[in-house]
């Protein structure tokens, strides 16, 4: 598929580094010209998916994560994120809502949330190679803006 821009960026799995890639999605996003709530759906998607990177793939060190952000025709983003982490034994199972392997404190609805806020979510993972998270979501033009 075409690319009309793209941006990658990587960065340590430190938990600071969650707000820079949810500020940075959303800054790339922009030239799309989406709602205040569809740029509020991209940061919360942005952050579930580095969070579970931070979380899960690197629960005991940090390791690298890649994100990857592309403007396709038809107003389409897309977002990539990457980890090299533990992987996930079963995908289907960690997409079910509540189920986490992060501890009491953690909620598992990671996956959920992505899903509720995206047009389209896909999940590869290998144990022990890691995991990518491919999140696509259409932004309508505005009347106003034309």
């Amino acid at each position: 598929m075409k690319t009309e821009n793209y941006i990658q960026l990587d960065f340590p799995s430190r938990s600071s580094n969650e707000a820079f890639a949810r500020t940075a999605a959303a800054a790339f996003a922009a030239q799309l010209d989406p709602t205040l709530e569809e740029l509020g759906d991209i940061k919360t998607a942005v952050s579930e998916a580095v969070t579970n990177c931070i979380v899960h793939a690197y629960p005991d060190h940090i390791g690298r994560i890649h994100m990857r952000l592309r403007i396709l025709p038809e107003g389409e983003l897309e977002i990539q994120v990457r980890d090299w982490g533990q992987g996930i034994a079963d995908v289907e199972q960690a997409m079910q809502p509540l189920f986490t392997t992060g501890g009491e404190e953690r909620s598992g609805m990671g996956f959920s949330i992505m899903t509720s806020f995206m047009d389209r979510i896909r999940v590869r993972s290998t144990p022990g190679k890691g995991t990518t998270v491919l999140l696509r979501r259409h932004i309508k033009p505005r009347p106003d803006r034309r």
